[in-house]
């Protein structure tokens, strides 16, 4: 029995993909304007039926305070479509970033802003870190590093559905360079990327339960602490990276300048000031967009907090700053 039911989860996985795979061609031969379109009409439509549409509508509400119930609901319906649009343009990632930085008044899908630092990155013969978030299409850094042989390793989380994961790995490998899956003993990984000067690509802004606690739109929130202790430890640059969806299925990459992290009075990077310091930069760039932003996600679980506030002895700041240099 117990081969049987090892051999039929087999199959029902090995279907799936077949599903999922003739998904995913169905929407290239939509195109990438369409099947986005289609996607995002799809998840709006259907949101409200969804079950975790209700932690959606519980954070927007934590973390805006006062806003009227209807802007609620409007960000919780764009941030639905905003994640159907991104999972239809999976289908779509070899093709998506089409920018030219040596032509870039030539007609694109994607233009950027900051491309001189993915330049300097490159050229600087050193490691480096770059934290970014669930907005509009987070995938796109990772393909931009790669369209400009920037060495970039991109930390992922893998879809929870083994088939889905199995696709989507496929798709990212073929669109972007070096990929390491965040579970145990990626650490080592990803310190032997820095270690040969190469560069970390990595989403900071879901829940860790070994996290660090930095404020995050005026809640305590547990951050992974990576990448703090990976700056700590190579003293090299850090920058953020955001990607904004425009209008006409357009996109815009904007990487910011290094930052300047906080010390501690031994002049060594403060890992958890650090985090803090990046979490507020994607603060900003969530209240910038909101209705671009993962607000489906458990990001705050008061239940964890408790003890952790108390042992770091942290007042939660209401105000996002940042200093860049």
């Amino acid at each position: 029995m117990r081969r049987l039911k090892t051999l039929a989860a087999r199959i029902g996985a090995m279907a799936m993909i077949g599903v999922i795979r003739t998904l995913f061609a169905f929407l290239r031969l939509l195109g990438p304007e369409r099947s986005s379109d289609l996607g995002g009409w799809l998840l709006r439509t259907a949101s409200p039926l969804l079950p975790v549409n209700r932690v959606a509508l519980a954070n927007i509400r934590a973390a805006f305070p006062g806003m009227a119930d209807s802007e609620v609901r409007r960000i919780a319906r764009g941030a639905w479509e905003n994640l159907g649009r991104t999972a239809a343009e999976y289908a779509h990632l070899k093709t998506l970033f089409d920018y030219d930085y040596l032509n870039p008044d030539a007609p694109s899908r994607v233009e950027v802003d900051g491309i001189e630092h993915f330049i300097a990155l490159k050229d600087d013969e050193k490691p480096g870190l770059i934290f970014s978030a669930h907005l509009a299409n987070w995938e796109l850094p990772a393909i931009c590093a790669q369209a400009y042989d920037l060495d970039t390793t991109a930390v992922f989380r893998a879809p929870n559905d083994p088939a889905i994961a199995s696709v989507v790995h496929e798709i990212r490998s073929g669109a972007m360079g070096g990929l390491a899956a965040a579970k145990q003993g990626a650490a080592f990984a990803m310190q032997g990327v820095l270690e040969r000067n190469g560069h970390l690509g990595m989403l900071i802004d879901q829940h860790f339960t070994r996290g660090v606690v930095v404020p995050f739109m005026g809640r305590p929130a547990l951050t992974n602490p990576i990448l703090g202790k990976f700056a700590r430890r190579f003293e090299c640059p850090v920058h953020g990276v955001r990607v904004v969806r425009l209008p006409n299925q357009r996109f815009r990459l904007e990487l910011t300048p290094p930052l300047d992290l906080p010390r501690d009075a031994a002049g060594e990077i403060d890992v958890q000031g650090a985090m803090a310091m990046m979490t507020a930069v994607v603060e900003g760039w969530v209240r910038d967009h909101p209705e671009q932003w993962l607000w489906m996600h458990r990001r705050w679980r008061p239940t964890m907090m408790s003890a952790a506030v108390a042992e770091a002895g942290m007042a939660v700041a209401r105000t996002p700053a940042f200093k860049a240099t």
